[in-house]
């Protein structure tokens, strides 16, 4: 086993949050060129806007984006097992519980008892759900039409076509 050279003075570190002075991001740079080439940064950082947007929009009814995608995943079905949920959605478990909690507080979705399992509860829609969904097409509409509004009609076709194909076959 190697051992450390014994340091006699305690060493600064690289960079140090009061001398750090907040530069804007130029595109130009080497740097931001490199992560403007990477596909998954790009995906990445278009998620990051894509939420923004989207809880911009949802912030008066006090929900976000993780609750909007479990509502939209209710409207597809007739009730999920909140461990289901999870799983399709990709969201922590615990998580799951809170949101759900949440919708029922706000009459958007219930919890029913299971037929094939007491102890599992089923979450399914409330017509409150599928009327604030309702309502709120044409603004998840607006925030598409804003994300999107570089590409052209067919572009955002071939968009929407590619990404699918890679979230049917990478998350599913």
């Amino acid at each position: 086993m190697l051992e450390s050279p014994a340091r006699t003075e305690p060493r600064e570190p690289a960079i140090t949050r009061q001398h750090a002075t907040p530069q804007p991001i130029d595109a130009d740079e080497p740097w931001m060129r490199g992560l403007h080439a990477d596909t998954g940064y790009l995906l990445y950082r278009l998620g990051l806007r894509s939420g923004q947007l989207f809880n911009t929009f949802l912030q008066e009814s006090g929900l976000r984006l993780r609750h909007y995608a479990v509502l939209r995943f209710l409207a597809t079905t007739e009730g999920a097992l909140q461990r289901e949920l999870s799983t399709r959605l990709g969201y922590d478990p615990s998580a799951i519980v809170g949101l759900v909690d949440d919708l029922e507080k706000l009459g958007f979705a219930e919890r029913r008892p299971s037929p094939d399992d007491r102890r599992s509860r089923i979450v399914a829609l409330t017509g409150e759900g599928r009327a604030f969904l309702r309502d709120t097409d044409e603004a998840g509409l607006r925030v598409t039409n804003e994300l999107l509004g570089p590409l052209d009609p067919a572009e955002r076709e071939a968009l929407h076509a590619l990404l699918l194909r890679i979230a049917e076959d990478g998350l599913a």
